[in-house]
């Protein structure tokens, strides 16, 4: 039964039919019969866990098992420890309290620029945020950020658990080996 990582560019669904316009899984060579376990929106980058496996898929979407998802946010205007602090404690948002959740300012992680480029302003700078959250919401990150004053530009699912992207270029995935996926199910 395979299992993948697969780092998924932006503007590409996390399913494999096209919609709206979207490109889709479809097109990135992926092994017959995965499927995601969890998902991106469109506009968010990074790490995709695909497997066959669909007890490992019920485990990974489960929110009882709280697998740690780590994001990388790009924001407007230069994050604050107050709003940093906000996050760490969690957020109300219109479909209730968020959990507590891990939340720092990060450097520069000196990325490649996304392709299209994110909207940027002149008179407004920029920083990076790393979110660590053990629930996933329909767009939580964004709408957390957002909620302390700081919209997103730019998005990346960093890790999942233990396993990151590293090493893959937008598009490229690899299959994971069997102690990768055991450190997963732990």
């Amino acid at each position: 039964m395979p299992t993948l990582i697969f780092n998924k560019p932006y503007g590409v669904l996390s399913q494999f039919t096209r919609e709206h316009g979207h490109s889709s899984l479809a097109g990135f060579s992926l092994p017959k019969g995965v499927y995601p376990a969890g998902r991106l929106d469109a506009d968010s980058e990074g790490l995709l866990l695909l497997t066959s496996d669909g007890a490992l898929q019920a485990r990974m979407a489960d929110p009882r098992h709280k697998t740690p998802k780590t994001y990388w946010a790009q924001v407007e205007r230069l994050v604050t420890e107050d709003a940093l602090a906000r996050l760490r404690r969690g957020v109300t948002l219109n479909d209730g309290p968020t959990l507590p959740c891990g939340a720092g300012a990060l450097p520069d992680p000196g990325l490649p620029p996304r392709v299209p480029p994110i909207r940027a302003r002149k008179t407004v700078p920029t920083s990076w945020v790393e979110l660590v959250l053990k629930e996933g919401r329909n767009r939580q990150v964004r709408r957390m950020l957002a909620k302390v004053g700081f919209p997103v530009l730019r998005l990346i699912r960093r890790a999942i658990g233990p396993l990151t992207a590293e090493g893959l270029a937008p598009g490229q995935w690899r299959e994971l080996t069997a102690a990768e996926i055991k450190k997963l199910t732990v």
